[in-house]
């Protein structure tokens, strides 16, 4: 399993969780475990690559994104592609992990979408 958390500075665990997934500068790859598996660089659409921020995910194998903030349609997108997504206001990504991995977190509907996305 290959779990996603976006990043705008890689401290490892104790980066800090990006604000908006799509315009991280990277994303933080751990395992079920909560080991650190790598650290892909967005190059996605977003920060001048190309495709959105979910296909550059399901390209790289992520089933599942802990993040922040994310629109309704990336949260519907990562469904699509079959990556599960959870959101929490979590400062690190030890924080969010361990959120995640207790069960505390549920997975996320366009209801818990960003309000600036929102329409």
């Amino acid at each position: 399993m290959r779990i996603a958390i976006p990043i705008n500075e890689d401290k490892g665990l104790y980066s800090d969780v990006a604000y908006h997934f799509g315009r991280c500068e990277s994303y933080l790859i751990i395992d079920e475990n909560g080991k650190i598996v790598e650290t892909l660089n967005n190059e996605s659409a977003h920060m001048g690559g190309t495709g959105f921020p979910p296909e550059f995910l399901k390209k790289h194998n992520i089933d599942i994104l802990l993040c922040k903030g994310i629109g309704p349609s990336a949260i519907e997108l990562c469904e699509k592609l079959g990556i599960a997504v959870y959101t929490s206001q979590a400062k690190s990504v030890k924080e969010i992990f361990e959120l995640w991995n207790s069960g505390t977190l549920k997975k996320a509907t366009k209801d818990d979408s960003c309000n600036e996305h929102k329409i």
